[in-house]
């Protein structure tokens, strides 16, 4: 493989900077390299390291690192008892600023530490007041919105257990998720605002507080109107913080719920805590002074990781809101107006703005803005051009690939490194990533599946009801006894970096050639009268579905231009059997497009029973493959 151009290399003066660098530095190493297979050689010396380096205040000491280290099921830090919000709350000046917010409707605001802390401290003993103590569930139908935040950080004070949807989810998508952890109180807006329509979200509420029996409060938040009884909520009573075992349950988060009911994923305060510090002060090299933005909403992790900014005391800003309207530029006047110094964003974004000619650094000022994040789905090389050249040279750009499943990156940004053109920096610190072949041996300029090979905190520490363990093991385990299948395709090259070819349960395979999707849709995006695309596998038959731009239609010189531009740009083995042209790509609510549901469709599944409707963007478009396949 030839190397790609060479984008970025960071400044001296932003190495010695670096908060990786003082603490490689520390612990006597001279390259990242030598840092991260020290930090996945000896795991116990590593978290130990970063307990200390990261002044973790616990009120009873940890007895060892690794109590038991087989996976699943490793014990991390057994004995230690801390607070996730306390460590959220420590040292912070009243006067300094924890938020910058805005939404369609809210004009762009700031929040204190001091108005956070009353604000948590109110919902804190709210919640104590509706029996609200350690273990119980606490769930939220509520938007990016500071309220939220307090919430979270108030349930997680007590040790109650967090669990949050965003509110464009449908009620059967809501259900199926919150009812499953059995929570006690629910916390819920009576609508929200995208895209410049209000939606009423009152129904819907009544519909979970029937839906879910468990539940013995619920409280709506008047967002769109003067319908709710939040203030009924606040309280008084001090902050204080439950001082709980490293394991103790923090929230609980859910795979995408595409087919059957949605996975229940646990993860623990402090796995979480360790994990988000390492993140976001050596990975992401958040410091003091940063202002943090990535655009999310509540149902995606990457609300919990950007939350956790408040830990490595940057200031953490929030939107609500399409970000598309009244246009693409609407959160790059966000970027300006807020002094953003981290935009972090998704390859979706980026590509969208490419296509619509979006110039960010025209009449803003950015001068502030050092760092653009992306995830969510593979960024093109055409996609990193696209930065460099629109925010200029000094931009680090670093593309992340993680999941859900450990509310972290396993391949990510590296402050120190240089940036390749379509590839990510390096795999992340103290998490084993490796590519294997379908025997379980790694490779290294090949792509194979992404697997961990060694325990990390942040691994779920079980899933919800599964009692047995036997749903986890079959999520992770299967494919390679003792190691972590994550369900990824990854190539390591010769240079350490990474490059992520998409989902390997959707994997395309050619005349005995297996091959992600992004490697298609990268190609076949470049062509100007295509806007969106979804290619699938099923069983040797492989249709290529475009959307089209406005006025253009699918004729013999389009499919052939598409068709060279696969041919040239892949293989002749990824041509497809067939392009067709459809009204849209179904995607659930946090973008991912659907491949196995479409998938099984073709292969004469029926389209109610491949995915959940409530967890869609847009469910017809999954019914019009349903009416093609049955055509067809």
């Amino acid at each position: 493989m030839t190397t790609p151009p060479l984008l970025w290399t960071p400044p001296p003066e932003r190495v010695e900077a670096a908060e990786l660098t003082s603490y490689m530095r520390a612990r006597g190493f001279s390259s990242y390299e030598e840092l991260r297979q020290w930090s996945v050689s000896d795991p116990e010396g590593f978290w130990a390291s970063l307990w200390d380096w990261f002044e973790i205040q616990a009120s009873a000491p940890y007895e060892r690192v690794l109590g038991r280290r087989e996976m699943p099921g490793a014990e991390w830090f057994p004995g230690a008892r801390l607070s996730y919000a306390e460590h959220v709350f420590r040292g912070k000046q009243d006067d300094s600023v924890a938020f910058v917010h805005a939404s369609e409707t809210r004009p762009l605001a700031e929040t204190t530490w001091a108005e956070l802390r009353a604000l948590t401290a109110a919902v804190r003993a709210g919640l104590v007041e509706s029996g609200v103590g350690r273990g119980d569930r606490v769930v939220a139908y509520m938007p990016n919105i500071v309220e939220t935040a307090a919430a979270f950080l108030a349930t997680a004070s007590l040790g109650a257990i967090w669990s949050s949807a965003a509110p464009e989810f449908g009620a059967r998508a809501v259900v199926d998720r919150f009812a499953q952890i059995e929570p006690k109180v629910l916390l819920a807006v009576d609508g929200y605002v995208f895209g410049g329509k209000t939606h009423d979200r009152r129904e819907i509420v009544d519909q979970l507080r029937r839906e879910i029996p468990s539940l013995e409060r619920t409280v709506v938040f008047p967002y769109v109107g003067d319908d709710g009884d939040w203030d009924d909520l606040l309280g008084d009573g001090p902050l204080e913080f439950e001082q709980l075992p490293f394991d103790h349950p923090l929230w609980v988060l859910y795979s995408s719920g595409t087919t059957g009911l949605p996975k229940p994923l646990v993860h623990g305060q402090g796995g979480i805590l360790m994990e988000h510090l390492k993140s976001l002060r050596l990975q992401m090299d958040a410091e003091l002074g940063d202002r943090l933005f990535w655009y999310t909403t509540t149902g995606w992790m990457m609300w919990n990781l950007l939350l956790g900014g408040l830990l490595a005391d940057v200031t953490v800003i929030l939107y609500d809101g399409n970000p598309a309207t009244p246009d693409l530029g609407r959160l790059w006047d966000l970027a300006a107006d807020s002094g953003m110094t981290c935009f972090g964003t998704s390859a979706g974004f980026i590509h969208a703005c490419m296509k619509a000619g979006v110039e960010p650094a025209k009449g803003r000022d950015l001068s502030r803005l050092r760092a653009v994040g992306s995830t969510g789905s593979p960024l093109s090389p055409e996609g990193f051009r696209w930065v460099y050249d629109q925010l200029g040279a000094d931009t680090w750009l670093f593309s992340t690939s993680g999941g859900t499943d450990v509310c972290s990156s396993f391949v990510g940004g590296v402050p120190i490194l240089p940036v390749y053109e379509g590839e990510i920096q390096a795999r992340v610190l103290g998490c084993d990533v490796a590519a294997f072949d379908e025997d379980g041996n790694e490779v290294v300029g090949e792509v194979g599946e992404l697997v961990v090979r060694q325990p990390t905190p942040s691994m779920p520490i079980y899933l919800w009801g599964d009692e047995d363990g036997s749903r986890y093991r079959e999520a992770y385990f299967e494919m390679y006894p003792g190691v972590w299948r994550h369900g990824d395709w990854l190539e390591i090259t010769e240079r350490g970096t990474a490059i992520i070819y998409g989902r390997s349960d959707s994997t395309i395979n050619r005349g005995g050639v297996r091959m992600g999707t992004s490697e298609i849709y990268r190609s076949v995006l470049t062509i100007d009268e295509v806007v969106d695309a979804l290619v699938v596998d099923a069983d040797g038959y492989m249709p290529l579905f475009v959307v089209l731009r406005e006025g253009v239609e699918l004729d013999d010189a389009l499919q052939e231009q598409i068709k060279q531009r696969i041919r040239e740009d892949c293989s002749p083995r990824h041509v497809p059997n067939e392009i067709v042209q459809v009204p849209e790509v179904p995607r659930t609510l946090s973008g991912k497009i659907l491949e196995i549901p479409v998938k099984r469709i073709i292969l004469g599944a029926e389209p109610e029973k491949v995915a959940s409707r409530d967890a869609l963007a847009n469910p017809a478009a999954l019914d019009w493959f349903g009416g093609w396949a049955a055509r067809r």
